[in-house]
């Protein structure tokens, strides 16, 4: 095992002063973004309890996780860069790897988490699988306690903490040359990144398809379907997938190919960059799932503006007393059908 020692003196730098100024500033911008985005979330959530429903748990919790990597991650790392080097001490550095590991893994197994709960409630609507406060609970309870397992065992000598790259951030020691460092990346990379990404791929899939299907019903019995609302899931899940990779798959890459190749040599720049990448995903989630959603951008609004925001609500239509015809029932259950449908958790 690779032992890391911090002595009082300053660390020599291997990396351009320029270049530490520049990597100072990126995670200065990325961490005031990921707290004040996952800041408001929280804050909106816990101002407006009728938002507290199951499905948003989810993302309450997916705020929380994200609100640490920045505060425990790129806040540290903004300090450590423009210092030029990680003065702050080993058991610095091993909380730091520690705690990136762990709120990054539960941000990742959350949005696991969250879209297999949307495909049972799109695809396998049973009363066996109806997603509840308690159900939201569990399935988050676990999420905490499987991530705590693979951030801790480092602690305790499989696999170990230490610094990274260019030497101002502190993660898991993928140059570490040994049998239990390879062992614990492999299963690391395949249960914690892997998995995860099947998950998403396969149940966002399967939305899409049901939504797609539920449309062409629609309009093959005379109904007319929603094909913005369907549009707007569409773009929904490809931002979901896309920043889930430009954040992760760089990280498992990178674990990959020191266990592929021992022996291959990667710069100091390009095995910091994985992480860098990594901590960049805090920013990213409230953007797509709160803050395209009208319901919550109205009570953001409405808490930045300290109340003088006042949201725009419908109009309320009037029912006549008549009977429909069949094609008006079609139609409007339609649009009853693909207001439920969506795939947005508010």
């Amino acid at each position: 095992m690779v032992n890391f020692i911090f002595l009082g003196a300053a660390v020599p730098t291997i990396f351009p002063r320029l270049g530490y100024s520049i990597l100072s500033f990126l995670m200065f911008i990325n961490t005031v973004l990921s707290v004040f985005n996952n800041g408001l979330v929280i804050t909106v959530m816990l101002r407006n309890p009728s938002l507290l429903h199951p499905m948003n748990v989810f993302i309450l919790s997916l705020a929380v996780s994200d609100i640490m990597v920045g505060l425990c991650g790129s806040l540290i790392v903004t300090i450590t860069n423009y210092q030029g080097s990680f003065f702050l001490g080993h058991t610095a550095c091993v909380f730091q790897g520690f705690a990136v590991n762990y709120f990054g893994l539960v941000s990742l197994c959350t949005l696991a988490l969250l879209a297999y709960e949307r495909y049972n409630v799109v695809c396998n609507p049973r009363d066996s699988l109806k997603l509840s406060m308690r159900r939201s609970i569990m399935g988050l309870s676990f999420v905490w306690v499987f991530c705590l397992f693979w951030a801790v065992t480092p602690l305790f000598g499989w696999s170990s903490y230490g610094p990274e790259g260019v030497q101002t951030s502190c993660s898991l020691a993928w140059e570490e040359r040994s049998w239990s460092n390879y062992s614990y990346l492999i299963l690391y990379t395949i249960l914690c990144f892997i998995f995860p990404v099947v998950v998403i791929i396969y149940c966002y899939s399967k939305v899409l398809k049901s939504m797609n299907k539920l449309n062409r019903s629609v309009e093959l019995q005379g109904g007319r379907s929603s094909q913005k609302e369907n549009d707007h899931a569409v773009s929904m899940v490809l931002a979901m997938i896309t920043a889930f990779f430009v954040c992760w798959l760089p990280y498992t890459v990178l674990s990959v190919v020191v266990v592929l190749d021992p022996e291959l040599y990667i710069p100091p720049l390009v095995a910091t960059m994985p992480m860098y990448f990594a901590k960049t995903s805090p920013i990213y989630n409230p953007i797509i799932y709160f803050l395209t959603n009208k319901q919550f951008r109205d009570c953001a609004l409405e808490v930045l503006s300290c109340g003088r925001y006042i949201p725009h609500r419908p109009t309320s239509v009037s029912i006549t007393m008549r009977t429909l015809n069949r094609r008006s029932r079609l139609a409007s259950l339609s649009r009853s059908v693909n207001t439920h449908s969506k795939v947005l958790p508010l």
